[in-house]
């Protein structure tokens, strides 16, 4: 049920959101975690890591993220955590993830699935910015991650986000050092 569409947009000094979901099985809807990221002017001013009972009692992906059924047992579903979540995005300039699609449509599945709104915010594609301001190729997370020295948990959900974050700071520190012409 959510309130028209986010679009993709280049990242501004301020506030914004870096999120990474992790997904049960291939529905959109069956987020299991999610990692967030909060940085007012390039600080970190708050961590999130989340975890849910999916829709379905289906885990297709314990062999990628380590999650369980038996450990999402007494974890809350995605609407009774959804506060929590707004909470951290509330007053945020933008949201990024890498490949920001698949983010987006796993929060939208979810508040759609849950019969709330979408958040405002516009979304950043950080897989966009390593290809198009770093020059990153591939751009895959891990490659990203390796090229530019940052640690990666790869597929833990807030190791994933705090890379986003990083992924958004560097190239917008590359477009500050680009000469105008």
């Amino acid at each position: 049920m959510g309130t028209g569409r986010s679009s993709f947009i280049d990242p501004f000094p301020g506030t914004f959101v870096a999120i990474d979901f992790e997904t049960a099985d291939n529905g959109a809807d069956s987020a299991c975690a999610i990692g967030m990221v909060r940085l007012e002017h390039g600080r970190v001013t708050r961590r999130v890591r989340q975890f849910f009972r999916p829709p379905r009692d289906i885990m297709m992906f314990t062999h990628i993220h380590g999650i369980s059924m038996d450990f999402l047992l007494d974890k809350p579903d995605f609407a009774q955590a959804w506060p929590l979540l707004r909470e951290v995005i509330e007053g945020a300039d933008f949201l990024a993830a890498h490949n920001a699609g698949f983010d987006r449509g796993v929060m939208h599945a979810c508040l759609d699935r849950a019969g709330m709104d979408y958040p405002s915010q516009p979304w950043v594609c950080t897989v966009r910015q390593a290809r198009n301001t770093l020059g990153v190729f591939p751009a895959h997370l891990a490659n990203v991650c390796r090229v530019m020295n940052i640690r990666l948990n790869h597929h833990e959900a807030l190791s994933d986000a705090e890379a986003c974050a990083r992924i958004v700071l560097a190239a917008t520190s590359a477009r500050k050092q680009i000469p105008a012409s």
